[in-house]
């Protein structure tokens, strides 16, 4: 009896040994890189049978097991990543996040119609909006940003990602890009590979405007331009020269407003080329 006992006892030891070295290894299967910090993108790596979910969200994989997590701006200190395993099994995984302190910047001189919009230009700002909202969304199945990124123009940096911006002494919603100065006619290039899927000559607030799909939910929207050089579905090469700068819309002066985004979450570019 006793025999019989201990003999049961090794198994069960054994299966819980089997189960738990089970785990490890698929727990070590999933990789996870990029930037850990409010406005990164965590860069993950699964099994393409693999159900995926960040703080409940539902994320999507590529045909590789390749997927992407955005970070917003004011993410909190700690992520919920779920993974489902095709056997039901759930694997947990709390990620801390890196919490930033933002800038405040002020800008003077702006032209008060551009600050706070009449009422006569509201439609057309609703309007273009929408249609912004709607290039973003754009479903391209090809993971162009693999190939990294670079910055889009040459010039001086005079604004970066969440800052708080103070138009005209009025407080209003947080800066979401890199601002790049230069003089009107600076060559603006592709950041990464992509798909055109807007371009816009005068918009209200950004004036000429391309945003690229670079897949998976990610975009580059590249702002104020003077002369925009491609088309809508044009697939363009990093490094290409797409535009050149301006200061169309609402702008003091000549430069670019670079931003990005990943399925609705504002990321940093600069957190991409800074290696």
């Amino acid at each position: 009896m006793l025999k019989q006992l201990k003999k049961q006892g090794n198994c069960y030891l054994v299966l819980l040994v089997f189960i738990f070295y089970k785990l490890v290894v698929e727990v070590s299967a999933i990789e996870l890189n990029g930037d850990f910090i409010q406005g990164g993108i965590i860069f993950g790596k699964s099994s393409t049978e693999d159900k995926v979910f960040y703080n409940n969200q539902n994320i999507p994989i590529d045909k590789k097991g390749n997927f992407l997590i955005g970070l917003g701006r004011n993410h909190p200190k700690v992520g919920d990543l779920k993974i489902i395993k095709p056997n039901k099994q759930i694997i947990k995984k709390n990620i801390k996040i890196e919490q930033r302190k933002y800038e405040i910047q002020k800008i003077n001189n702006l032209e008060k119609s551009k600050v706070t919009p009449p009422e006569k230009f509201f439609k057309r700002i609703k309007d273009e909006g929408i249609k912004i909202r709607k290039a973003k969304s754009s479903d391209v199945n090809f993971s162009y940003y693999q190939v990294g990124f670079q910055m889009p123009a040459q010039g001086i940096i005079t604004g970066v990602y969440g800052s708080q911006r103070i138009l005209n002494g009025i407080p209003k919603r947080p800066h979401y890009g890199i601002d790049i100065a230069n003089k009107i006619g600076t060559p603006i290039l592709a950041p990464s590979d992509g798909v055109v899927v807007l371009v816009e000559k005068n918009l209200y607030f950004s004036g000429g405007t391309i945003i690229i799909s670079h897949g998976r939910g990610l975009s580059s929207s590249l702002l104020h331009l003077n002369d925009i050089l491609v088309e809508k579905q044009a697939i363009i090469k990093k490094g290409e020269v797409i535009g050149f700068m301006g200061e169309s819309g609402r702008a003091t002066g000549p430069h670019l407003d670079w931003r990005m985004e990943l399925r609705g979450v504002r990321i940093d570019p600069y957190l991409l080329i800074k290696k």
